[in-house]
């Protein structure tokens, strides 16, 4: 193979899952990660439907069970902290949930002795040619390769390189997200979660790591905001300024923000092109299309995909346009599927005082109504629109 040398941009989930095909293939693989190493935290993720065959041949399920979650029961409270309505065990969980640190230190742990890792780097300029791409890194070194795959997430570098700014990408669903590790000072068990809402805004609160520790996620409605998404400080002061003088458990939620040793915060958005891929550049997971926190898919589609590239880039005899173009072909119905999951996203985070008290209603009777398992359903639905071939 000519095309073989691969340069991948981003060590979170997608990019790894991606090495670990490529290495097997006989590719040359290098990541670049922008950290300094495995991000830890986050939130659960799942894994249903054709994702589960993916990870099935990877032959990494035993260990990513050795991590798994799996939420317990999820409460909504008012605030003096009386349940309002309540979700079964695991009815958010899917077929496999783990912490998405976990699941990136995993995919690591299963490629680094055949990858090359390059924390704490991140790619500043991309120039290509007939035989290959010059990349300049920001550490100053140049190098070159003969494919590139951003695996960045939503706010993607190589995306803005080789195609522009995401401003023309990016669909705003309307809700602003942060999520960080906290004690478990509720006392919570058996990773059971609490969920209290006022008008425009949701706090949750959930057991993690075997009860020793909780997750607080904060989500606020609002139109786009424009901020500096690598300004961590910045970022907690708009969680606490739009959060103080919230009742329920904000306050002491809020104490803990500033020494947070794994803060995010985000907007709760999707990524939609018309293309993945522009000469040697390719997207994938996030970065590509991304579905938004609210699809519940985002991860297996970054698995499925990361599949999919590197087994068409395998029989595509170094005709690596032919290769982008059959994994695109091949990934846009579970795009499709997934990202019309997160149309109704602003049902989570009601802004007028109606959609609230409805949607206080629909949580009270969801448990004894057909729409339970609707929501159970739709997403293996949209998780098996495809069916991935045996490369």
């Amino acid at each position: 193979m000519n095309n073989k040398k691969i340069l991948i941009s981003g060590a979170s989930v997608a990019g790894p899952a991606l090495a670990f095909w490529l290495n097997r293939y006989g590719f040359e693989v290098t990541i670049v990660e922008r950290a300094p190493g495995i991000r830890p935290g986050g939130y659960a993720i799942d894994f249903r439907g054709a994702a589960m065959q993916v990870l099935e041949k990877m032959g990494i399920v035993d260990e990513i069970r050795k991590f798994e979650t799996r939420a317990g029961k999820i409460t909504i409270v008012n605030k003096n902290n009386k349940k309002i309505a309540s979700m079964p065990d695991g009815f958010t969980s899917g077929e496999l949930e783990i912490m998405r640190g976990d699941l990136a230190n995993v995919f690591y742990e299963a490629t680094k002795e055949d990858a090359e890792y390059l924390f704490d780097d991140s790619i500043v300029h991309i120039a290509e040619g007939a035989a290959g791409v010059e990349v300049t890194f920001s550490s100053g070194t140049v190098r070159r390769f003969d494919l590139i795959v951003g695996a960045d997430g939503l706010h993607s570098n190589v995306r803005t390189l080789a195609f522009g700014d995401e401003a023309k990408f990016m669909h705003h669903l309307g809700i602003y997200f942060a999520i960080f590790t906290t004690p478990n000072f509720m006392k919570l068990q058996d990773m059971a979660g609490l969920y209290y809402g006022t008008l425009g805004k949701r706090v949750g609160l959930f057991s993690a790591k075997e009860d020793t520790e909780a997750r607080a996620s904060f989500y606020f409605a609002s139109p786009q905001i424009r901020y500096d998404y690598r300004n961590i400080s910045q970022q907690k002061e708009m969680i606490r300024e739009c959060f103080t003088g919230e009742q329920w458990q904000v306050p002491e939620l809020l104490g803990y923000i500033e020494n947070a040793p794994d803060f995010y915060f985000d907007s709760v958005s999707q990524i939609r092109m018309d293309r993945w891929s522009s000469g040697r550049v390719v997207l994938l997971g996030d970065a590509a299309h991304c579905a938004s926190p609210m699809s519940g898919m985002g991860t297996s589609m970054a698995v499925i995909g990361a599949y999919i590239l590197a087994g068409e880039l395998k029989e595509a005899n170094d005709n690596h346009t032919m290769a982008f173009n059959r994994y695109e072909q091949a990934m846009r119905p579970l795009v499709t599927a997934s990202q019309k999951l997160a149309e109704n996203a602003e049902w989570f985070v009601p802004q007028t005082r109606f959609k609230l008290w409805m949607s206080r209603q629909i949580w009270k009777i969801l448990p004894y109504t057909r729409w339970k398992n609707m929501m159970i359903e739709l997403p293996m639905k949209a998780a098996n629109a495809i069916s991935p071939k045996d490369y």
